[in-house]
């Protein structure tokens, strides 16, 4: 899971997790974290075996969260409408904490994915402006189904903007469907460590993760080999096998 799904909120890395749900294995490809007030918020992108897909969870003062998952494309508009939402409340005079409002609304926005709806509503209470964004999934989009979701100070719509932006721009705007001939995942335990293997894809190109995991304090790290180092980590690495095996004989 990723640092901001863990007990104690403390970095983890991981390269691979269970799918939401009990849906398939997860790779989480990057990650962007905001300081936004009292908030934190992570844009996590992931892929699965049904695509590649977006996961934003808040995290509150007193350590509540809150996540929505947004497949590339909805992604994509998301991005477009936060400009358009951050234009409005820059155009909008002082906040008026006696007389908000009546339903609190400012401006209001949708978002329609398969069976997902994505409501988005500037809002005003007497604690400031802020940009509510609401999902809700149901196989009968009319009459709907129980919602998640998170709340963004209007303050750091921009600065939540930019970050997507970054990730849309390395990773692309399409729910992207994993390559079926990519190697599958493995994994080797040496004395007290565990070695994850996991073959994944992005804009750039094809490439190898490697994690190592202390099996005794869960600590993680990582590092990314291209698909077209391969050849020479194996040389290096044959070279070295190579030469302890003479070691051991001698």
């Amino acid at each position: 899971m990723s640092d901001h799904e863990s007990v104690d909120d403390q970095p983890q890395t991981q390269a691979q997790e269970s799918g939401d749900a009990g849906g398939p294995t997860e790779q989480e490809l990057a990650t962007r974290t905001l300081h936004i007030q009292s908030k934190r918020f992570y844009l996590d992108v992931k892929q699965n075996r049904r695509g590649r897909f977006i996961k934003v969870a808040e995290v509150g003062a007193g350590g509540k969260k809150s996540r929505l998952l947004l497949p590339m494309s909805s992604a994509a508009e998301f991005r477009d409408y936060l400009s358009e939402f951050s234009d409005h409340y820059a155009s909008l005079g002082p906040t008026n904490s006696e007389t908000p409002p009546e339903d609190g609304k400012l401006k209001s926005e949708m978002i329609v994915k398969d069976n997902r709806r994505y409501y988005m509503d500037l809002k005003e209470n007497q604690r400031g402006r802020f940009l509510r964004v609401s999902e809700q999934v149901s196989q009968t989009i009319p009459r709907g189904g129980p919602r998640s979701q998170i709340a963004i100070p209007a303050q750091g719509m921009i600065e939540f903007r930019d970050a997507l932006t970054e990730l849309l721009d390395e990773f692309g705007t399409e729910d992207l469907e994993p390559a079926n001939e990519l190697p599958e995942s493995r994994s080797i335990r040496v004395e007290n460590k565990m070695f994850y293997f996991d073959v994944g894809s992005n804009r750039r190109g094809v490439y190898l993760r490697v994690s190592e995991v202390s099996v005794r304090n869960n600590f993680r790290t990582s590092v990314t080999i291209p698909e077209r180092s391969w050849g020479k980590f194996r040389d290096i690495l044959g070279e070295y096998a190579e030469k302890s095996t003479v070691k051991d004989t001698e």
